[in-house]
């Protein structure tokens, strides 16, 4: 019977065998990131704050990000709202057109349930 050795790569190796946190949440982080995570749970949502993550600056048009969906305006509107209220994205309305910005201070909160924080 022969013995297979199983090879893993890096990024495998430490998703297999280290924790993720060096120490458990607090309940203030719990609390904190909680929200982030349910207005993270929807696919747009999700899809929308890494569309205005990847632009310049961190920083996109309402307009630049509503043909990125086959979504009517007030939708796209509705998830920006969600994600603007729950903390992940600051809002500026420059004449027309509204401007949405990555909240570092959130996803500070999210790397730290990964492990990127703490």
């Amino acid at each position: 019977m022969s013995k297979s050795v199983l090879e893993l790569t890096p990024v495998e190796t430490v998703a297999c065998c280290s924790p993720l946190v060096s120490e458990p949440l607090t309940s203030e982080q719990a609390e904190r990131i909680v929200p982030l995570l349910k207005a993270l749970a929807d696919p747009v949502r999700l899809r929308l704050l890494s569309l205005v993550a990847a632009h310049d600056g961190r920083e996109a048009c309402v307009c630049d990000l509503n043909d990125a969906f086959d979504l009517s305006q007030p939708t796209i509107s509705h998830h920006l709202k969600v994600l603007h209220e729950a903390g992940l994205l600051d809002r500026a309305k420059r004449g027309t057109w509204v401007y949405y910005s990555i909240r570092a201070e959130a996803l500070t909160d999210l790397a730290a349930l990964i492990g990127g924080g703490l």
